[in-house]
């Protein structure tokens, strides 16, 4: 971690997610929400998302999280023998009649909302599917463009985009560093 640099710390990403819901409520006045989060990170941010969206409109709004593992179109072009890291998903509410928020941490090439998107239509069909992300870092291969950003974060494609948030790393911060030398990780997590 000493190479990479903090571009977002723990209070940074807090404001950033109120703002985050603050828009998405105001996008949506009255509408049929539901939020769902593309694990890992991006079902930790629908989590906390769902919260504060909560709290906002004083009423429930249904939170689910989704796995792309089998989904993604690159799953032959890993490593001979890696297994990408399946999650289990859960959407527990009927998806019809509702705007779904599709979560996750890092926009990158737009491969893993594809694969969401996917996925999400073999649960059911979403009147509409809005996408909120917390760092857009560009370098899009498909036509994907978010709803909701929380920072655009120019990079090249020579650099790593580093989401850590306590549910999973005990610290909440976004950083730039290097790019990681090839290891095995999930399909999800390689496209940030």
């Amino acid at each position: 971690m000493s190479n990479e640099t903090v571009v977002l710390d723990r209070d940074d990403l807090r404001r950033t997610l109120v703002r985050i819901a603050h828009e998405i409520v105001e996008k949506n006045p009255g509408g049929k929400l539901g939020l769902v989060g593309i694990h890992t990170r991006g079902a930790v941010l629908a989590s906390r998302l769902h919260t504060l969206v909560g709290e906002l409109t004083g009423s429930e709004v249904p939170l689910g999280d989704l796995d792309i593992s089998f989904y993604r179109d690159d799953i032959e072009s890993r490593e001979p023998g890696a297994q990408p890291v399946v999650h289990a998903s859960h959407l527990d509410f009927e998806l019809g009649g509702r705007t779904l928020v599709l979560v996750d941490d890092v926009l990158f090439t737009g491969r893993t909302v594809r694969s969401a998107v996917d996925a999400l239509f073999d649960y059911g069909r979403p009147d509409r599917i809005q996408l909120a992300v917390l760092v857009d870092r560009g370098h899009r291969e498909l036509p994907i463009r978010p709803d909701y950003v929380g920072k655009n974060l120019p990079t090249s494609r020579e650099q790593r985009v580093n989401v850590r948030l306590e549910e999973v790393d005990d610290v909440d911060e976004v950083s730039i560093g290097a790019k990681r030398p090839e290891i095995t990780v999930s399909a999800a997590e390689e496209e940030k």
